[in-house]
């Protein structure tokens, strides 16, 4: 189970890598885009889930490329990815880091960090 300090190591490992704070949360970004960012559940969140269980643990947030790509990473299986109302019509995903493993976490920062580096910088860097 990684933790957030993994998360920050693996968002190190890249290319032109920041980090600041955003509501008090420590924020990754590159090329000053934000790519991923600590996202605990507020007391609003709490409330629209309801009677839904909610995910335990720290919370970490990637961007995605896009709409397509946010929903074809929730249908995708990963352990711990989901999504909340607040995050409806953004392109993001949540990781509840206590359920995933690290080479997901690895792979879901690698894709938030090309989705929002510099094309030049990003081809770099993208996989074969």
């Amino acid at each position: 189970m990684p933790s957030l300090d993994d998360a920050a190591k693996i968002a190190y490992e890249l290319p032109e890598v920041t980090v600041g704070e955003r509501h008090g949360h420590h924020t990754w970004f590159v090329a000053g885009k934000a790519f991923a960012w600590e996202r605990p559940l507020n007391k609003a969140d709490l409330k629209r889930l309801g009677d839904e269980p909610a995910p335990t643990g720290p919370i970490l947030a990637v961007s995605t490329l896009d709409l397509e790509d946010r929903d074809a990473i929730l249908a995708s299986g990963f352990a711990g990815v989901f999504t909340i109302q607040h995050f409806e019509g953004y392109p993001a995903v949540l990781i509840q880091l206590e359920q995933t493993t690290t080479p997901q976490l690895r792979e879901l920062i690698l894709d938030a960090w090309l989705a929002k580096a510099p094309e030049d910088l990003a081809a770099k860097h993208r996989p074969a």
